[in-house]
């Protein structure tokens, strides 16, 4: 593999029972059971290793009412990756469940949008339908970082390493950004909560958490754009994923996927 070319490993750490009419702007006439998992992800080769999003700990699961499976250090473990080790990671955006457990990557560099630090720490997080989504302990910590130099700020679009891109949309909050990776099977975008399923995409429908509906729905079409396929883009909490990826290993089944391999399913 060249040092252009990564793996990417999908890894499930919780999950949280929901219907389908929680999910969409405007509700579902299905009202079908709808779960969200909840993942982190590990891009590398052997040049580099880059871990996008570090989820939340037990003590935020009980809090938010959210059951962990496997702690996140634990499938990182997995996958042969020690947290402080680790000397970059993307946070997409700074919702408790994707910038949580920061104190595990004691040396990393963590990579952020400008505006998302700006919108986590501005007057929107005077309303509590805005702030709801964010941790204030996560967003002082990542401040804490900001003064100590581990956090790098990133504007619109930038390159992490060749192969390896960072592109802002929006729409969930004012600083999401997404991961375009280039694996042996073309360039796979990790849509984190541009599109939390493959249904919010495909439908052109929105999850009921953002900042601007117009942003959403506009990153759907970056998405398509980015990927080299509409196969080839991964949603941020779709239960479909493990489902339809092939497992890292035979005993990492329904907790590690392969997403740099074609879908099975």
């Amino acid at each position: 593999m060249s040092d252009d070319t990564y793996t990417i490993h999908a890894i499930k750490y919780a999950e949280h029972a929901r219907r389908s009419p929680e999910n969409f702007v405007g509700g579902d006439p299905h009202d079908v059971p709808m779960p969200l998992d909840y993942y982190v992800w590990v891009v590398g080769n052997a040049a580099r290793t880059v871990v996008v999003d570090t989820g939340f700990s037990p003590a935020m699961a009980a809090r938010r009412g959210r059951r962990i499976v496997h702690p996140v250090e634990a499938g990182l473990a997995a996958v042969g990756i020690t947290p402080g080790a680790v000397d970059d990671v993307v946070i997409t955006h700074m919702h408790y469940d994707h910038a949580g457990n920061l104190p595990l990557f004691e040396r990393a560099r963590f990579h952020l949008q400008d505006r998302e630090m700006a919108f986590a720490t501005g007057r929107c997080m005077c309303h509590d339908l805005m702030r709801h989504g964010y941790a204030v302990e996560d967003v002082s910590l990542m401040v804490h970082h900001v003064f100590d130099q581990r956090v790098c700020f990133h504007d619109g679009v930038a390159e992490l390493a060749p192969g390896l891109e960072l592109h802002h949309v929006g729409g969930h909050t004012r600083g999401l950004q997404v991961v375009r990776v280039k694996t042996a099977r073309g360039w796979v975008v990790l849509a984190s909560d541009a599109s939390h399923f493959y249904a919010h995409m495909e439908q052109d429908r929105a999850f009921p958490v953002l900042d601007s509906l117009a942003d959403m729905l506009e990153g759907f079409r970056t998405l398509r754009r980015l990927a080299a396929s509409p196969a080839h883009i991964v949603p941020g909490h779709d239960p479909l994923v493990l489902a339809r990826y092939p497992a890292a290993h035979d005993d990492l089944a329904g907790w590690v996927a392969r997403l740099d391999l074609p879908p099975t399913a």
